[in-house]
């Protein structure tokens, strides 16, 4: 007699796209998360914190957008990575109305020990890939999220 866990991967489901990006999606996040949590990081805060890190310095509306989230959603994870030391809001030269998002030093000494231990569990959940394929699924994966 088969596994039932096996035949279920004979469904349908097991084969619908949405379904498989879905599960695919919570096992990299579960991955993602368990190397963050001994930075003091969940996958949320931690893509905050690595947009911070670079030279863009988005606005809260472009955090919220680019992520997906909420905006009281990205005021909340800016509060707690404000609190941390980790970023600042600082008024736009271009639009005094509208703050951006600047990492601190603190907070890019954080990221880049996250980042270290993000690439480490991304490495081993994508290892099923090899270099080719893990880059053909990546810009897939980006045209997906960008849309049409």
């Amino acid at each position: 007699m088969q596994d039932t866990t096996t035949s279920l991967w004979e469904t349908s489901v097991g084969s619908d796209p949405a379904f498989l990006l879905a599960r695919a999606n919570a096992l990299s996040l579960a991955d993602a998360a368990a190397a963050l949590a001994s930075h003091g990081l969940k996958v949320r805060s931690y893509s905050v914190l690595a947009l911070a890190c670079g030279d863009l310095r988005p606005t809260q509306r472009e955090l919220s957008e680019f992520l997906r989230l909420d905006p009281s959603q990205v005021v909340s994870l800016l509060d707690d990575l404000e609190r941390r030391g980790w970023v600042s809001r600082e008024p736009d030269p271009r639009d005094r109305r509208v703050n951006v998002v600047v990492a601190t030093a603190a907070g890019r000494t954080a990221c880049a020990r996250a980042r270290e231990a993000v690439e480490a569990a991304q490495r081993a959940h994508f290892a099923v890939f090899d270099d080719e394929e893990f880059d053909t699924f990546t810009a897939l994966l980006r045209r997906l999220a960008i849309g049409p």
